[in-house]
């Protein structure tokens, strides 16, 4: 590299970089709720943040797409740091998608309408092809004859993953999923990581926090385990269930996988 022109803390997209945080710190009054985070993201790749309640997962995962500000340390994604806020924030948060715990759809709109929304209001898209792009991704999710209904009309599950098509409607460059599975019945649980599943498989860049080991270890590139606040450790699902490396990692492990 020459020339001296290149900034150090925008990596080039082209590298395969898609979101970056550099010294990501946050506090909730007296609690530092995230220290010194350090985290890459590659294009297409899934990662996996697991690790105990109130460990900072969740607040990392908001942390991406400012629903949560931080206090120190720079969040950069596709080679653009995260504005504070105005018209550059709402353009990049709409690159972001995000999935959250309890679904957060519009209750007096339908499944259609829920989907087409985002499109036409943010992405400025013609209302044919915003239903028409709103209908395939339905398809895609499985809740396609769903689509002139209500949310309060659907289970949890069908719920989750219109919330999932609403957010691919957007077209982001990285999806971010907040517990997803929480707040459903056991079995509505496999019905949104199959979705989930088929999206990684499609090469979305994803970043999932969640308790089902299950699909971190099917479906994860790279698990990254919190505690504290912190990132204690980051490796393959492999070595992360088979021998991960840290005391915190093992405990934690040990009173999830032998319930």
């Amino acid at each position: 590299m020459s020339g001296g022109a290149m900034t150090p803390e925008v990596p080039t997209p082209a590298a395969g970089e898609l979101v970056v945080l550099s010294g990501v710190n946050k506090h909730f009054g007296e609690l530092h709720v995230l220290r010194d985070i350090d985290l890459t993201v590659g294009r297409g790749e899934v990662v996996v943040v697991v690790g105990p309640s109130g460990g900072g997962k969740s607040t990392l995962c908001r942390a991406i797409n400012r629903l949560e500000t931080v206090d120190s340390g720079e969040i950069v994604i596709d080679g653009r740091p995260m504005p504070a806020e105005g018209r550059e924030l709402a353009a990049l948060r709409a690159d972001v998608g995000m999935v959250f715990q309890s679904f957060n759809l519009f209750a007096h709109r339908t499944v259609l309408q829920n989907v087409t929304l985002g499109q036409i209001k943010v992405r400025r898209k013609d209302r044919r092809l915003a239903e028409e792009r709103a209908r395939e991704l339905l398809e895609r999710v499985g809740v396609a004859s769903q689509v002139d209904k209500y949310p309060a009309q659907l289970s949890g599950g069908q719920q989750q993953r219109v919330a999932i098509a609403r957010a691919l409607a957007m077209d982001p460059k990285v999806m971010l999923f907040d517990e997803p599975t929480s707040a459903l019945d056991p079995e509505m649980i496999n019905e949104v990581l199959e979705v989930m599943r088929q999206l990684a498989r499609d090469g979305m860049t994803m970043v999932v926090v969640t308790h089902e080991m299950g699909f971190a270890r099917s479906a994860a590139n790279r698990v990254v385990f919190m505690a504290d606040g912190r990132i204690v450790e980051e490796t393959t699902p492999d070595r992360f269930f088979s021998n991960p490396s840290s005391d915190r990692a093992k405990d934690f492990l040990a009173k999830i996988l032998h319930h």
